[in-house]
């Protein structure tokens, strides 16, 4: 547990740097110039992401609370939301003039659901935790932007309906593919009740 906890602490705090203590950041960056410090952020990132698997995969983990029944099925139908408001973060979208931070926004959707069909100590950590550094990045950010002007360009209705087809294809293959990211099959004789 202690590396899927190290994985999500040191994911939290080089994210939220920029947005909590951004003389740190900056004095960073002045000292070790912007191409060396944006090497050493990717890094810590990749090196977080590297403990929050290993830690989930390894991880000793017991029951803390029942999680609803309707909770997984729930989950599955939050994720098609995650997914598109992670879309909707990388370009135009209308999804843009609804929801300040849609990536955010799609983190903590995403934790949440999974709250909602886990109720392990590791999904605890991972789940609350990730969905907790995203809640307050949004606060942050938002705190450091200031008044929040909508964007006034949106994508064509063709874009749009494009962004939905990927996002459920990408849905169909996540949830394919999730036993072997996650070691939990979604579907079939394996699948949790």
């Amino acid at each position: 547990m202690g590396a899927l906890i190290a994985g999500v602490l040191l994911w939290s705090i080089v994210h939220l740097t920029k947005s909590v203590a951004p003389g740190v950041r900056s004095g960073l960056q002045s000292k070790l110039g912007e191409g060396p410090h944006k090497g050493i952020v990717a890094l810590l990132i990749i090196t977080a992401l590297a403990l929050m698997i290993y830690g989930w995969r390894t991880a000793q983990y017991e029951f803390v609370y029942d999680p609803p029944t309707w909770g997984r099925h729930l989950n599955m139908l939050t994720m098609i939301f995650a997914i598109l408001l992670f879309g909707a973060a990388q370009g135009k979208s209308r999804v843009k003039q609804a929801i300040r931070h849609p990536m955010l926004t799609g983190v903590v959707v995403w934790a949440g659901g999974h709250l909602l069909a886990n109720g392990d100590s590791r999904s605890l950590v991972l789940f609350g935790g990730l969905g907790l550094w995203a809640l307050i990045s949004i606060f942050t950010v938002s705190r450091n932007e200031g008044t929040w002007v909508k964007p006034t360009e949106t994508a064509t209705m063709g874009r749009e309906i494009l962004s939905i087809v990927i996002a459920l294809v990408l849905y169909i293959v996540l949830f394919g593919m999730h036993r072997f990211y996650a070691g939990v099959a979604l579907a079939g004789p394996n699948a949790p009740g």
